[in-house]
């Protein structure tokens, strides 16, 4: 794990220790989610077109400081879905990415697009904690997981009916991924020890995950995050078989959302 990753988790620790203690269960989960009127399908909203946009929003991150000064979520989430998003990430950290789980909370009340909850999670009561407050998706980090963590992670979670996004970051990480069996996995493009951004590591780490399977890769989504800026890019992860993007600094930096995603999807 690299300085800033263990830095953040550190910190997520802190964090969970003033959660109430819980023994999450697949039930639990069920029993929070059938409370609500409107189920959404993140997974099944990534396959329909031919690149599916999950549009981030972000206000700030460590790497880029604050990307989008005049920050109102709901209103950047209300453009993401009239310019034909298909998903949302929001992130909810607050120390490094000075995000909130309230936004989810808001950004449900405000538009009808599956919600990915955009944090660190290191322990199952996060889990309840993204369903209590909107999220239809969750992201497991693989880097900051052991292998039992996220196996449970992702059995609690899918078992209840979440779709799970499953990041890596090399080939070692993408091994574990396929081995719990992640139907949705994310592709970060960002060195996580540099911070620079390659997308040669999605066409690498494409190659390795259609070697499987024909069918197994059908039910599967591939994900392409960080880097993404000119339509060059999204034909690029396109044709190396990414069936979704994950986009925000680009998007929040435009000046115009619905051009932006125009350029991008079309």
């Amino acid at each position: 794990m690299t300085d800033i990753l263990a830095t953040i988790v550190a910190e997520k620790q802190r964090e969970i220790a003033r959660l109430p203690v819980a023994n999450v269960t697949v039930e639990m989960l069920r029993a929070v989610l059938a409370k609500r009127q409107d189920q959404r399908d993140f997974f099944g909203a990534l396959k329909h077109g031919s690149v599916a946009l999950i549009a981030e929003v972000k206000k700030a991150s460590p790497s880029a400081g604050v990307i989008c000064a005049n920050f109102d979520p709901v209103r950047i989430a209300c453009e993401y879905e009239a310019a034909g998003a298909n998903c949302l990430s929001v992130l909810t950290d607050e120390k490094f990415f000075q995000g909130s789980l309230d936004y989810l909370r808001r950004i449900r009340a405000a538009v009808k697009l599956p919600l990915l909850r955009k944090d660190f999670i290191v322990d199952e009561r996060q889990i309840l904690e993204s369903v209590e407050w909107g999220a239809d998706a969750i992201l497991l980090i693989v880097a900051i997981l052991d292998d039992a963590r996220l196996r449970r992670f992702h059995d609690l979670a899918t078992g209840a009916g979440l779709s799970v996004l499953v990041e890596v970051h090399d080939a070692p990480e993408l091994e574990r991924a396929v081995a719990i069996g992640a139907r949705l996995i994310g592709v970060n493009n960002r060195d996580l020890k540099t911070f620079k951004v390659n997308l040669g590591t999605t066409e690498q780490l494409a190659a390795k995950l259609h070697a499987t399977s024909a069918a197994e890769c059908l039910e599967r989504v591939l994900v392409a995050e960080s880097g993404i800026h000119t339509r060059a890019d999204v034909s690029r992860l396109a044709g190396c078989g990414a069936r979704a993007i994950l986009v925000g600094e680009s998007l929040m930096r435009s000046g115009s959302i619905a051009g932006k995603v125009k350029e991008l999807i079309g």
